[in-house]
């Protein structure tokens, strides 16, 4: 038997769903800035750090490069799985299927950006901005910057996807076993 409430409560509830939802489709930048800038500070950071670091050891500017981009790929791969870990974290079972659901979310959401950028984006942008202003430091920093907005809209666009497929709220089950 039904009453009049019950009609009411369902509309109530559908109408929460249908705003939670649409709100969690419109992410403004001020998500994407929470999101990735935290890692992107640690990165920087790490990747002077590490570069500086090597000047002990060499004055190789092949290698101090090579330094420079190991420490900042790990600063922010770490700052990433730990934000993603957190996540994963409240909608995982055990620990085990936290880790391996952020492992799975780390590729899939950075793992096209990463490639794109590593070897196509960076360097062509690195490049053109060195080509383009006559001062190298403002070309590298214009190709930097160029290269950043293409990589985050790829990984944003990739997390885009990952949230609504229901990769991250745990709603679509992953292949992953634990």
């Amino acid at each position: 038997m039904t009453t009049i409430e019950d009609p009411i409560a369902a509309t109530v509830t559908a109408t929460e769903d249908t705003r939670t939802d649409a709100a969690s489709r419109r992410r403004g930048p001020v998500f994407w800035i929470i999101r990735y800038l935290p890692a992107e500070l640690v990165g920087t950071a790490a990747m002077v750090f590490a570069g500086l670091l090597a000047t002990i050891w060499t004055e190789s500017a092949p290698l101090i490069a090579l330094a420079a981009l190991a420490g900042e790929t790990l600063g922010f791969y770490l700052v990433l799985a730990v934000t993603i870990y957190s996540e994963q974290a409240q909608v995982s079972a055990t620990w085990r299927r936290a880790v391996a659901r952020t492992g799975m979310l780390l590729l899939a959401e950075f793992g096209a950006a990463e490639l794109l950028d590593t070897f196509v984006i960076r360097p062509a942008a690195l490049m053109l901005g060195v080509w383009l202003l006559p001062d190298p430091l403002w070309g590298m920093l214009a190709g930097k910057v160029a290269a950043d907005l293409v990589f985050y809209s790829i990984a944003a666009g990739s997390f885009t996807v990952t949230a609504r497929t229901g990769l991250r709220d745990g709603r679509r089950r992953t292949p992953v076993t634990s």
